[in-house]
């Protein structure tokens, strides 16, 4: 895979951010403690006022995955967000008789 194509793999948007903030009710302040990035980088990104660095994003995104956020892409439906499903949410699937 190119880096061109990673990155558009990676891409997320200061609307997804916030979006998967508000899914998991986590504050701005949370997101960066997570991910170890400023707090103020994080607001800046979310209010549109410049584009991180490559390995900020990829922190955030990492953060927000690990607290069980999952990034949809554009895929000609828009991007969005939404929780993973555990394993014993999924059909057909018993844990434990």
């Amino acid at each position: 895979m190119s880096a061109s194509q990673n990155d558009t793999l990676n891409a997320i948007s200061a609307a997804q951010v916030r979006a998967a903030r508000a899914l998991i009710g986590w504050t701005r302040d949370q997101l960066a403690t997570a991910s170890d990035v400023p707090m103020r980088t994080v607001a800046r990104f979310e209010m549109g006022e410049g584009t991180p660095q490559r390995r900020t994003l990829t922190a955030i995104r990492a953060a927000l995955e690990a607290a069980g956020v999952e990034f949809i892409p554009e895929n000609g439906g828009g991007a969005g967000v939404r929780m993973k499903q555990r394993q014993s949410e999924l059909p057909g699937v018993t844990i434990g008789c």
